[in-house]
């Protein structure tokens, strides 16, 4: 097939790498089973990554970014999809390595492919996206510590940002009292409009004084940030309180002491999106499609067309981002 598309390309221009949009062809694109014409896709940090040159996420330019995809089934040589099948892709090597969602068509490995949950539009899946899908699996497993909404409240880090925000949005959906931080200025307003009981600033949760405990306040944590964040929720967590970690945007070290562990007997588990089975995404999807969903979804998300992509992507590199962005792909 020897169809062009329009795709957003990262060369690699000296010890510099350049952005624009380019004519693809679908021959150009990797081998694969089923081949995807996208509709809509959605920018992640890792995105924004990849997009910047960054080798620890994408080893060989020229590339197409795009962890993120929804669309309808072109042609497929697996009997699981037919032509016309709306469907959705997200994380595995998409967009990492392999040709991503920021082109308008996408071929890749059956197995990378399941078919649009029931109870969601393609868009709305790019509201959620692979930081919808991270917050989704950070609220099960504060569900799976018996966290619930009557054992206190929870405290989101970098709440402002994709996983933050949804899992803002989820955890009031589902009638927790949330308490959201960020760093951001000015996001007071957005932030309590996807469902914060309370906004706190960065330095409510970073603790310098050194003592080995801190208050009770919590009773679950979902933190996107590392760092002094993460170590001062965790010497604020109440007795058998749980702590998922999804992210390191301050920092991947952890330096605390066993003391929260031991005398609160808390817990702390990372989560991200990256290889998990397909069961477990239908499981966590199909949750997010239906009694998890949020009345104010539409409140996450920012319109993006492929031609505006770039700014957003510069947004994104330096913190300036809120909620989701979706892009529609089919112009």
């Amino acid at each position: 097939m020897n169809k062009t598309f329009k795709a957003l390309v990262v060369r690699k221009d000296g010890l510099t790498f350049v952005r624009s949009i380019e004519n693809r062809n679908i021959s150009d694109l990797p081998k694969g089973d089923v081949l995807i014409r996208v509709h809509f896709s959605s920018l992640n940090y890792k995105d924004g990554l990849s997009s910047s040159g960054d080798m620890t996420v994408t080893r060989h330019y020229p590339h197409t970014p795009g962890i993120d995809a929804a669309g309808i089934v072109e042609s497929s040589s697996d009997s699981r999809f037919s032509p016309g099948d709306q469907v959705v892709v997200i994380s595995f090597d998409l967009g990492a390595n392999t040709s991503g969602g920021f082109g308008q068509f996408i071929r890749v490995p059956a197995n990378w492919v399941m078919h649009l949950p029931e109870g969601l539009t393609m868009r709305e899946s790019m509201i959620y996206g692979t930081a919808g899908y991270t917050a989704g699996l950070a609220v099960s497993l504060l569900q799976k510590q018996e966290i619930t909404p009557k054992t206190g409240p929870i405290i989101i880090t970098g709440a402002s940002g994709g996983v933050g925000s949804v899992s803002v949005s989820l955890l009031s959906k589902l009638g927790y009292i949330v308490s959201a931080s960020s760093g951001k200025k000015r996001v007071k307003s957005f932030l309590t409009k996807v469902g914060a009981s309370e906004v706190l600033g960065r330095e409510a949760v970073n603790d310098e004084s050194g003592r080995a405990l801190l208050k009770e306040t919590w009773a679950g944590a979902i933190d996107t940030v590392g760092g002094n964040t993460l170590v001062t929720i965790i010497k604020s967590m109440k007795l058998r309180g749980a702590v998922v970690s999804v992210g390191l945007v301050s920092s991947p070290s952890l330096h605390t002491s066993v003391f929260p562990f031991i005398l609160r007997g808390i817990s702390l588990q990372g989560t991200g999106a990256g290889e998990t089975t397909m069961p477990k995404r239908l499981e966590i999807w199909s949750k997010l499609a239906k009694e998890w969903k949020p009345k104010n979804l539409e409140y996450l998300a920012v319109d993006s067309s492929l031609e505006q992509l770039n700014s957003e992507i510069d947004k994104i590199l330096i913190g300036g981002q809120k909620g989701r962005v979706v892009i529609d792909m089919r112009t």
